[in-house]
């Protein structure tokens, strides 16, 4: 038989130990068998050897061999300034590889906030004697006493209880504390046994003697430790996505890099020539700055979203919201107040208004008042409570209508427990003993052989019965929680086992768990932007279904509802098939059984985001795409384990979050177009020193200049741009849909990028004919007419840059509708553009870094029409694409208003 289903003299001999505790020989020797109670971590690789793997990346790999090969270049030809290049290379790998190396140690830091939920020292039985051990020191069969306030440190059977009332909800997710007892249980599994204290639980009435068997690893909490380690963590879709398109960029930058080192081998170009040739390519098309920009509109987008009281801990789950198809959400303190008030009361046989004055049912209130466990304090005179809030909620309602003197001392009880359904607490008075009982109706009401009608009690017919059952259909209709109160005047002889019977019932009690404000609007927004939310409570199912009903969560007759026990003789692809119902809600589920249900929707092709508050949901956060925990109510585990944490514990917040998500991937396509647009303007004129033998127009380093300095905050700022209006009206995007898709590509390659690459050859042609150069004439690095029209070719990719950022702010609303204002930091940008720019022109330190030198006022005359051109362009481009929407998706697409058609579809990013 298992432990708790053995008498507690039987339980304390199955694991060789008796009421006196073990010896100290023996627990030492178990000690050295079993190990120290404590979770132990799995084996990691050496933090170094993480680090290392942050810059061994493919961007990374191709990037040292870049900068390798430029100081080969430089010891080979000094002089060419390719040490430079070689120098802002390397740094570029180093600080795109710190920037993720943090997120390594999220489970190192979730298994320190388990272990601070175990209490550091425990009263022991050794030797016969009461002592203070570490819990660390515990084994199998100690034996340690427990009282109020006490965290458990181990899984313990009960061999003793004495009023003792357990708070499982870390471990078992059970909202309500529960009462133990030493008696044996029935139950099959351990953890819904009374007689058993979990790991992690906590003792919050009552004192009790328990014989311990299970520590460390082997106890339930640390099972849970252990599938936190192992829960998969898997890369959130943004990931996936950059992986994708670093590839992409990568194997095209080194193809092109080879075709045309290999070009330039067969024309006769010189190899150090042609090495610089490659370097400058695969510079030119490898987007240095994409990783660090990105990183920084992350954090950005996270700072904006703290402003909403969401706290993100894990960069990429800002754009993984924006991907988001199904949310996991707890209903207690989450989607509702956890802020218990009644509501209606029923007395008299008639249902009125809780705030009703309710004369001659002085009875009533005294049972609301007397029958509770709550912690009770008068700091400067005002009535705090502490506990359950169900009960705070009928003591207020009885202190408002019809307050009570303070009774003597409690004489007995009967604690509420799942099985019983009801709490029965006895008080002496001037006339006797007087019995008060309240639970749910279903248990009371049979009890019952009066009713209290009109200040005195009559007798409970079977029309009075039928109407105090319509009464509870009534409530419950409205998603009010039940609670029937009752009360007796104990005969002197009356046996304890008959003391809850021939009860009077004073009334009943209509309780809600009010929603959260705008709870419902939140929901409505997430079914509108085809969210499914799926409700999954440790709570009653019937409860679930009320509360859901009451926030639109369910809407039809008949709601899937899931059990715990149900869930348990599901096989995988049973649940995946019962994922499919329409309206679906799993109740009564524990922790592993979370983390079943965030799997099979990760099976079903879902990108899930699941909420938790406790210990046990610790696994689940970690599984899903995106964990969320609560930041009022939530443990330290759950923080640690989770990507993002609620700092109001609100709903409506993870709907704002998923808003901003989205408009991440909208603009990070926004500052790749961006980028990718300079890059082909870096690439063209080293596609043209190979072809036509002229000189470099734009060196490696220059280059590195724009990728990493002049175009960083203005790529930024397109990063941070405000999502559109109709974010939140259309499905989350298809998960085949790229980053960089055929449009993205198009507008940026072949269009934009074009002619930004035309403008720069056109301006690095005029300053060298200009200066008298002709056609095969060779110019030397330092030669002052060469480093002018360098310099030129650099300063009209600034300037065009410059235009092409309010150009990339929409792709399809025109640029005068968009404007020039409205975000800060791609005016500060720009800005810092020009700055850049006159830094590098005309100051000394800034032509010796870049090669440069200062231009005349006519080159930036002669490149002014370039940018006004460039605009003209892409407002046609605009134009027709507008029309190309409109006409498509059947919208009318304005200039001020944009519809975009579903993402599958869409033309244009």
């Amino acid at each position: 038989m298992k432990i708790h289903q053995l008498s507690a003299s039987e339980a304390l001999a199955s694991v060789r130990s008796s009421a006196q505790g073990l010896v100290s020989a023996d627990a030492a020797a178990r000690l050295a068998e079993y190990g120290p109670n404590r979770v132990e971590p799995l084996a990691r690789e050496h933090w170094a050897l993480r680090l290392l793997k942050e810059f061994t990346h493919l961007f990374s790999v191709i990037l040292w061999v870049a900068a390798g090969l430029a100081f080969l270049a430089d010891w080979y030809d000094p002089g060419e300034g390719m040490a430079r290049v070689g120098v802002a290379v390397v740094v570029v790998i180093l600080l795109s590889g710190l920037f993720s190396f943090w997120q390594e140690a999220r489970v190192e830091r979730t298994l320190a906030a388990l272990q601070g939920l175990l209490p550091s020292q425990v009263e022991v039985l050794r030797d016969g004697v009461v002592r203070k051990l570490d819990a660390e020191a515990l084994v199998p069969g100690d034996v340690i006493l427990l009282a109020q306030g006490d965290n458990v440190p181990a899984d313990c059977r009960l061999i003793e209880a004495f009023g003792l009332r357990i708070n499982r909800s870390t471990v078992t997710g059970e909202s309500r504390p529960g009462s133990g007892d030493a008696a044996p249980s029935e139950e099959e599994q351990a953890i819904d046994a009374r007689n058993i204290l979990l790991a992690g639980t906590s003792v919050v009435a009552g004192q009790g003697l328990a014989v311990v068997f299970a520590t460390g690893a082997h106890t339930e909490f640390g099972r849970i430790a252990h599938l936190t380690q192992i829960g998969s963590g898997e890369d959130s879709p943004l990931r996936r996505e950059i992986a994708h398109l670093s590839r992409r960029i990568a194997y095209l930058a080194l193809a092109i890099g080879a075709f045309f080192f290999a070009l330039g081998s067969v024309v006769g170009v010189p190899f150090w020539r042609d090495l610089i040739l490659s370097i400058g390519i695969i510079v030119a098309l490898v987007p240095e700055g994409l990783l660090p920009t990105l990183t920084l509109s992350l954090v950005l987008a996270a700072q904006r979203m703290a402003r909403c009281k969401v706290l993100i801990r894990h960069l990429p789950s800002v754009e993984t919201l924006g991907s988001v198809t199904v949310i996991c959400t707890d209903k207690t303190g989450t989607l509702t107040e956890n802020r218990m008030r009644v509501r209606r009361v029923f007395l008299d046989l008639q249902l009125q208004d809780a705030d009703t004055p309710a004369p001659g049912h002085d009875l009533f209130f005294r049972v609301a008042r007397y029958c509770q466990d709550l912690t009770e304090t008068r700091p400067d005179g005002r009535l705090e409570l502490a506990g359950d809030p169900l009960e705070i909620a009928l003591v207020e309602m009885a202190e408002r209508l019809a307050p009570q003197p303070a009774p003597a001392p409690r004489s007995d009880e009967w604690p509420f427990d799942s099985e019983r359904m009801r709490q029965s607490v006895v008080y002496p008075d001037a006339d006797g003993q007087m019995l008060y009982c309240k639970g749910a109706l279903e248990r009371v009401l049979p009890l019952c052989e009066s009713i209290v009608l009109a200040g005195s009690a009559q007798a409970l017919d079977e029309a009075a019965r039928a109407a105090i059952l319509r009464a509870q259909e009534e409530m419950a209709a409205a998603g009010l929680r039940v609670i029937a109160l009752a009360s007796r005047r104990l005969p002197a002889d009356c046996p304890r086992d008959a003391e809850e019977q021939a009860l009077c019932l004073c009334g009943l009690a209509g309780i809600e768990d009010p929603p959260r404000a705008d709870v419902e609007a939140a929901i409505a927004t997430c079914h509108g932007a085809g969210i499914q939310v799926i409700m999954v409570t440790g709570d009653h199912p019937g409860t679930a279904v009320a509360i859901a009903r009451q926030i639109g969560l369910v809407r039809g007759d008949a709601p899937r509802v899931i059990t715990g026990a149900e869930l348990r003789r599901l096989h995988p692809a049973q649940l995946q098939l019962a994922l499919d119902a329409p309206e679906i809600l799993f109740a009564r589920v524990a922790a592993d059984q979370k983390m079943r249900i965030v799997e099979a929707l990760k099976a079903k092709g879902h990108i899930v985001a699941v909420t938790g508050d406790g210990v046990n949901d610790a696994p689940a956060l970690r599984a899903a795409h995106i964990g969320i925990a609560m930041g009022i109510t939530g443990t330290d585990v759950a923080k640690e384990a989770a990507d993002m944490v609620l700092l109001d514990d609100h709903f409506a917040s993870i709907v704002t979050a998923i808003e901003e998500g989205r408009a991440v991937f909208q603009n990070i396509r926004k500052f790749l177009t961006y980028v990718l647009v300079h890059n082909v303007a870096e690439l063209i004129p080293n596609l043209a020193f190979a072809l036509f033998r002229i000189p470099l127009p734009l060196m490696p380093v220059q280059a590195l200049a724009i990728d990493m300095g002049t175009d960083s905050l203005t790529a930024l700022g397109l990063g941070v741009e405000r999502g559109d209006p109709g974010l939140m009206t259309r499905p989350p995007r298809a998960r085949s849909q790229r980053l960089l898709n055929t449009a993205v590509a198009l507008r940026a390659y072949l269009f934009l990028g074009l002619y930004e690459a035309a403008a720069a050859l056109a301006v690095f042609f005029h300053v060298l004919l200009g200066g008298g150069w002709t056609y095969g004439m060779a110019l030397g690095g330092d030669d002052l007419l060469y480093r002018q029209a360098t310099t030129a070719c650099l300063s009209a990719i600034v300037l065009l840059q410059i235009v092409n950022v309010f150009l990339c702010r929409s792709a399809l609303r025109s640029v005068f509708t968009t404007g020039l204002g409205g975000n800060r930091l791609i005016l500060w940008g720009v800005a810092l553009e020009v700055a850049l720019i006159l830094l590098i022109d005309y100051t000394p330190l800034g032509n010796e870094l870049l090669g440069t030198a200062p231009i005349p006022a006519s080159v930036w005359l002669f490149l002014l029409p370039w940018a006004v051109g460039m605009i003209a362009i892409e407002e046609t481009r605009k134009f027709f694409a507008r029309r190309h929407l409109a006409h498509a998706t059947k919208f009318p697409v304005g200039r001020t208003s944009v519809r975009y058609a579903p993402p599958s579809k869409e033309p244009f990013p």
